[in-house]
């Protein structure tokens, strides 16, 4: 490693090497999940839109709450339990199996709970990086954190494959679980220093957390950057979602794919994964991270575009694989950028407010994505699904490609004032 490198950071090292551990541990929840419900409970398409769609109720319901609650208290511990307790939901499956339990409300319930905690610890763990990796590097943290990743795409969905076939989907995810508990037995050893909101004293503790809530949502509205990123990025989650409660379904159902070879083909998306972390960076720098994050809607527009077209036979395969491996490298284009940007224009003490209210605002649209997706997959085609969020997603690359503030950002912008934002008045920001 050149000198310099961030991870010489023994604090950065030890979180990339828990998103490395966990990362293949997601690799096989996010094939033995679908996979048990569209193989072995035999799942309709508005059933797994359904699923979908439950997963991301929990981003509605506490995203906002849980961002005032996390600028209180300490985010790593709050990420740490929360990897514990998606391995606790993964080993549920398998025993609910051996029981007999298993059933689609079974899988709702987990996904609710899996759902709620990628709501609070997703929040924690994106401030955590915030607190290892200077602002400035904030872009490289989120290509190293994807290059972690690209890995566990590689050879993560074979191995996820062909435990699945071995097993079955349920049993495999006791090797989920396992890998999420090492996740967080690497968190607990990383040293961070943080600054945290404290309620003021001899207020009224409801009324409060009320205005600090507010105080959030209204640095978001009145951040201009931070307004088009929401809208520019709802959309893009409404079109992915759509693409993606349909995709296994294409890939068993109207390719004919066995579960195993679903798993081959979703190593394209650490092909993908390593391509987007290499490249994204430089392109960002090269041209700006407002033009990447546009890049990046093309290419997965794109790939979701051409998959709804390719005929159902080995092109259609290769198709299948190659939009995964695309739709990787635009997701790391796009939030490399995404995230570095919003981070770097918040100050310290409203990160956990922002990311919560940026979180709820992106994924407004994403729930009704999927369960449009799973209506168009059940009673239109599910080419139909795909279609909408390739020709939704291309559209958005005009439209945002017509906005200066995207068009024309070439770094990462300084942080707002946090005098204006913060203090015992700063209920609402100042006029003008």
């Amino acid at each position: 490693m050149p000198p310099g490198d961030l991870l010489r950071d023994p604090a950065y090292a030890r979180l990339f090497g828990s998103i490395l551990t966990a990362s293949f541990g997601n690799q096989v929840m996010m094939l033995a999940l679908p996979l048990t419900a569209a193989v072995l409970l035999k799942a309709s398409p508005l059933q797994m839109g359904l699923l979908t769609a439950i997963e991301l109720l929990p981003f509605l319901l506490f995203s906002l709450p849980s961002g005032v609650w996390l600028d209180r208290v300490r985010k790593l511990p709050v990420y740490v339990v929360g990897e514990l307790t998606v391995a606790a939901c993964a080993i549920s499956v398998p025993v609910a199996w051996w029981m007999g339990w298993l059933t689609m409300p079974w899988l709702y319930v987990i996904g609710f709970i899996v759902g709620s905690v990628h709501t609070v610890s997703g929040t924690a763990a994106q401030i955590v990086l915030t607190q290892v990796v200077a602002r400035e590097r904030l872009v490289e943290a989120h290509a190293k954190n994807a290059l972690a990743t690209s890995g566990s795409e590689v050879l993560g969905p074979g191995l996820a494959g062909a435990l699945i076939k071995a097993f079955g989907a349920p049993v495999a995810m006791i090797v989920n679980a396992v890998l999420l508990v090492g996740s967080a037995l690497i968190l607990k050893g990383i040293r961070v220093h943080e600054r945290r909101s404290e309620p003021r004293p001899g207020g009224d503790t409801l009324a409060q957390f009320w205005r600090d809530l507010m105080l959030g949502v209204r640095f978001c509205a009145h951040t201009r950057l931070l307004v088009v990123l929401a809208v520019l990025m709802g959309v893009w989650q409404m079109a992915h979602y759509a693409a993606l409660v349909v995709q296994i379904l294409f890939a068993t159902r109207t390719l004919g794919l066995s579960e195993q070879a679903v798993g081959l083909c979703y190593m394209g998306m650490g092909v993908g994964t390593i391509l987007g972390s290499v490249y994204g960076r430089r392109v960002s720098q090269r041209i700006g991270p407002g033009p990447c994050l546009v890049v990046g809607y093309a290419i997965t527009g794109s790939g979701w575009l051409m998959l709804a077209l390719a005929p159902a036979n080995a092109w259609g395969v290769a198709a299948f694989a190659l939009m995964l491996m695309m739709f990787t490298t635009g997701a790391v284009f796009i939030f490399i950028n995404f995230l570095a940007l919003r981070q770097a224009v918040t100050p310290e003490p409203l990160l956990g407010r922002m990311t919560a209210t940026m979180r709820w605002l992106t994924l407004l649209a994403a729930g009704p994505g999927a369960l449009l997706g799973g209506w168009l997959g059940e009673h239109v085609g599910l080419r139909a699904a795909l279609g909408f969020a390739g020709v939704t997603t291309l559209l958005l690359v005009i439209v945002a490609w017509r906005l200066p503030i995207i068009r024309e950002l070439k770094t990462l912008p300084e942080a707002e004032c946090e005098s204006e934002w913060l203090g015992l008045e700063a209920d609402v920001r100042p006029a003008g």
